[in-house]
């Protein structure tokens, strides 16, 4: 019987032939935690009596969800992490380094065919590099960062084939709001998911870490695309030595509960409204909607690729006065190569508030909390009541383009007339 790309990573993993729905112990590849994870990670792992971390190379830490630290009692967690990973010398990203998501890859601690689990939902990213990446409670982190396994129940597969060529206007960002508008937001729940077709192929990796990035939006574990030479050339391109040998294909033959088909030439810019990420509809529609609020950054959007679409944009047009816009680099490395570009002097020009690199608004945690009624959009992965601080507020998500001909016109509009 064929396996799945999840199947041969937990088989490899778990010394054995495992199939869907089979629970097995892997050794995993590397794991990771977050500030708004870690306090949690260390107390779990002082209750298991644990004298030492399984690897100090395997595992790090991450001050990005609130950074700088906005309170006191923020700041005794940041205290908290920096003294953990004195004592077990692990690696620390600190205030200003960026979002985990971004500067794990960066720093080449994921490559194909690996297992990493992470104190983060969205440690489904790196399925964009070929890898099972899954997010996990900071107790069952605690457990892997103490003896190097974890138990996993074998996911079945959804396999998602889409062909055609995006429109102008229609980026990755509206193709992954438009397939989880169609399968909703449990369509997927405990499924690996894999993504093929000629439209993923032609993806930048930019680009493909935004689809993997939502996939836990659908409620699925993983969010899988092949290794092929735009994953070979984005590792080279960050000086990262890889074994295309590690990449991990799925059989001919291999078994699926669902293969779903899109026709991507068919989309056009997409926006999930206020309260779930499954309610999405046609940008066009939207187009009466006013925009108090204009964010462009997170795990899932703040990328060089996406600041340069948005300076393009913004080249030649500025953004409507009664809109607050504000810029979150992903990493330190992006933040620095937009610098060089001058996309950051020109969104400073353009009145755009740059924060630290850091995922800024999107946790509401500080940095840009919108007010009762006010109407933000965003190029964040998720809009639920209070995600960005405030309850009363209702938060629109949307791909770059859309976010900054939104801030331009002072209200939800596509982004064609403007590229």
């Amino acid at each position: 019987m064929g396996k799945t790309i999840s199947e041969k990573i937990l088989s490899i993993h778990s010394g054995k032939d495992v199939h869907a729905n089979e629970v097995v112990v892997c050794k995993i590849d590397f794991c990771f935690s977050q500030d708004g994870t870690s306090g949690i990670l260390i107390d779990s792992f002082n209750k298991l009596e644990a004298n030492k971390i399984f690897d100090n190379k395997k595992f790090c830490m991450v001050i990005d969800h609130s950074a700088p630290s906005p309170n006191m009692g923020t700041s005794q967690i940041h205290k908290k992490m920096r003294d953990f990973i004195k004592k077990y010398k692990v690696k620390l990203f600190e205030i200003g380094c960026g979002v985990c998501h971004h500067i794990i890859p960066e720093y080449g601690y994921v490559k194909p065919g690996m297992l990493v689990i992470g104190a983060d939902s969205h440690t489904c990213t790196y399925g964009a590099l070929n890898a099972f990446s899954t997010g996990m409670g900071s107790t069952d982190v605690a457990i892997g960062v103490a003896s190097g396994t974890n138990w996993f129940k074998v996911p079945e597969t959804t396999k998602i084939i889409v062909n055609g060529k995006l429109k102008k206007g229609t980026f990755s960002k509206d193709l992954i709001l438009f397939i989880i508008g169609k399968l909703t937001a449990d369509g997927c729940t405990y499924h690996s998911t894999e993504f093929y077709g000629e439209t993923i192929r032609n993806l930048s990796m930019d680009a493909r870490f935004t689809i993997s990035n939502m996939a836990v939006e659908m409620g699925a574990k993983t969010g899988i695309i092949e290794a092929d030479k735009i994953t070979w050339n984005w590792f080279k391109s960050h000086k990262i030595k890889v074994n295309k040998k590690s990449a991990v294909y799925a059989d001919k033959d291999a078994t699926y509960i669902n293969t779903i088909e899109f026709n991507a030439s068919k989309i056009k810019p997409m926006v999930a409204k206020p309260h779930t990420v499954d309610n999405v509809d046609l940008a066009e529609n939207l187009e009466d909607i006013k925009i108090d609020q204009a964010f462009l950054g997170t795990c899932t959007n703040g990328r060089l690729e996406d600041l340069i679409i948005a300076a393009k944009i913004l080249k030649t047009h500025s953004i409507n006065s009664r809109v607050k816009f504000i810029v979150a680099p992903a990493s330190k490395m992006i933040y620095l190569k937009a610098i060089k570009l001058g996309i950051i002097e020109l969104f400073i020009k353009r009145g755009i508030a740059i924060v630290a690199p850091g995922c800024g608004p999107c946790v509401g945690t500080h940095n840009g909390i919108p007010a009762d009624g006010e109407n933000v959009i965003s190029t964040a992965n998720r809009n639920f009541k209070g995600r960005m601080g405030n309850s009363n507020a209702n938060i629109y998500l949307a791909s770059p383009a859309t976010v900054v001909a939104s801030a331009i016109k002072g209200k939800i509009t596509t982004p064609q007339r403007f590229l």
